[in-house]
């Protein structure tokens, strides 16, 4: 029983407490500038966001800042089994394999994407566990309490902040009707969108010319609302039918 309560004390000693600390505040900065990096795509109608961002900056710094206190892993026994055995390869399978698993959750459905944000806090939680695993248990806490507060708080941190939404529309229009792309773009200038750049795609079904393209809104309370967008579709002689959807993640 003293054996086993001084292997476990091991990992509460004051140096194993300040590594815990280092690493907390490397994981809480990272976080901070995949903050800022997500929000200009998130600002920019982007399916990738703050929270995404967030989670694989907090992730990527976890899992590297802890290679730097080897002589810390496993209550201060790390040295020892390093020598046994190279817990880094195992830290890269663990991650190679679990990206694999987040992959499979993201789904497409023309422009839009779902499942990104899930596949990010799949790989966070191993980060996690591989702060476990190694001992660092404060690390590992903070680490979930940021992920979480992050997935379920950061879409309301988003809406607070400026951004430019985005959506995805889908325009058939009447036999041998023939427009412009400049005509689009004017169209949705009016209606308070523009035109994102490389989004077009244009196929015909039977002399009737279908259009999609992604559009973002040119600032915020500038744009009409996706309904009245949908009424002023409605309410044109050329326009046979539509598809409105909002293109996020």
């Amino acid at each position: 029983m003293e054996t086993i309560q001084a292997a476990l004390s091991g990992y509460w000693v004051p140096q194993e407490i300040a590594a815990n600390i280092a690493i907390f505040f490397n994981i809480l900065g990272a976080l901070f500038l995949g903050l800022i990096v997500g929000y200009e795509r998130s600002y920019h109608g982007r399916a990738a966001g703050m929270r995404t961002y967030g989670l694989v900056s907090m992730a990527s710094c976890a899992l590297v800042v802890l290679t730097g206190y080897p002589e810390h892993w496993y209550g201060g026994h790390g040295p020892t089994l390093i020598n046994a055995v190279d817990p880094g390869r195992v830290i890269q399978g663990v991650c190679t394999g679990v990206g694999f698993l987040g992959a499979g959750v993201i789904m497409r459905d023309g422009f839009n994407i779902s499942g990104l944000t899930t596949a990010a806090s799949i790989w966070s939680v191993s980060a996690i566990g591989t702060l476990v695993g190694v001992g660092f248990y404060g690390s590992a806490t903070g680490l979930a309490l940021l992920s979480g507060g992050l997935m379920m708080w950061g879409g309301n941190l988003e809406k607070l902040l400026p951004q430019r939404h985005a959506i995805a529309l889908t325009l058939r229009f009447r036999d041998h009707f023939t427009i412009s792309e400049e005509d689009v773009s004017r169209m949705m200038t009016e209606l308070g969108y523009e035109v994102a750049r490389g989004s077009f795609s244009i196929t015909e079904h039977g002399n009737k010319p279908e259009w999609r393209f992604v559009a973002t809104s040119r600032g915020q309370g500038q744009a009409v609302s996706l309904i009245a967008l949908g009424r002023v579709l409605s309410a044109s002689k050329d326009v046979e039918t539509y598809t409105l959807t909002h293109a996020r993640n």
